[in-house]
């Protein structure tokens, strides 16, 4: 295995994916594409800078730590609220799209059969499943939750860069299989309230497979997603990581 090395983490999952049917998945894929293809373009960050994991219902980017945390950030917090409110506009409610996201940093390697390794990337993925992002998402009206790890936090959106307004953002434990990891919350936390009925394994992904190769771990939904996955400019993902259906939140 290579040594790992620094990365910027950005994860994008799809709301209720699967309560629709085959022809509405693949408009809600297409349309989660253009949105997070878009929001990184506008941040500067072309397909050379980034290489890309598809989860049926989710995305998972690993970007060059070249490109601009702040400028990213910003993009994420005012690109995708827009992308989202023109999609959204023109679509019957059966092709609505809602996203969470989560935007981290850390080190992740790189193995032998190009799959991603690291456990900041474990746990970026355990963030996106965290309740209260999911709840948060739920009790919105924009139809988009965001949440930065405690680096990006301590490293950029403390510090009031122009555009990052600190203040809208706020502490929260997230749950995981591993303790509780901290995260930070834009916009207001959510109140709580029943989570709805588990929709079931939503199959929008490949099953792992019993010999793929060890990978980067982390369970998105209850989803399992393993074996070989080739994303864009050549970025192949194996291992046992779990993303997509669960309560398709």
């Amino acid at each position: 295995m290579n040594d790992p090395l620094p990365r910027t983490i950005l994860l994008v999952d799809t709301e209720r994916y699967s309560d629709r049917d085959d022809v509405q998945q693949a408009f809600l894929r297409r349309m989660l594409y253009d949105v997070v293809d878009r929001t990184l373009l506008a941040a500067g960050i072309d397909q050379t800078l980034r290489l890309r994991a598809d989860r049926g219902d989710a995305i998972m980017e690993m970007i060059d730590p070249s490109a601009p945390l702040t400028t990213l950030l910003r993009a994420l917090l005012t690109e995708v609220p827009a992308q989202l409110r023109a999609v959204n506009r023109l679509a019957a409610s059966s092709a609505q799209i809602r996203l969470r996201a989560v935007l981290a940093t850390g080190y992740v390697a790189v193995d032998e059969f190009d799959g991603w390794v690291g456990t900041d990337l474990n746990h970026a993925c355990r963030l996106l499943d965290g309740e209260p992002l999911k709840q948060a998402l739920r009790e919105r009206t924009d139809d988009y939750a965001l949440c930065v790890s405690e680096p990006v936090y301590a490293g950029i959106v403390r510090h009031n860069h122009t555009g990052i307004p600190a203040d809208e953002f706020t502490a929260v434990t997230m749950p995981s299989k591993n303790g509780p990891l901290g995260a930070w919350l834009y916009g207001p936390l959510p109140t709580g309230g029943p989570a709805p009925e588990p929709e079931g394994d939503s199959g929008a992904g490949t099953a792992a497979a019993p010999t793929a190769p060890a990978g980067a771990v982390g369970q998105i939904n209850g989803g399992q997603f393993g074996g070989v996955n080739h994303g864009i400019d050549g970025g192949v993902f194996h291992g046992d990581i779990r993303l997509g259906g669960g309560d398709g939140r």
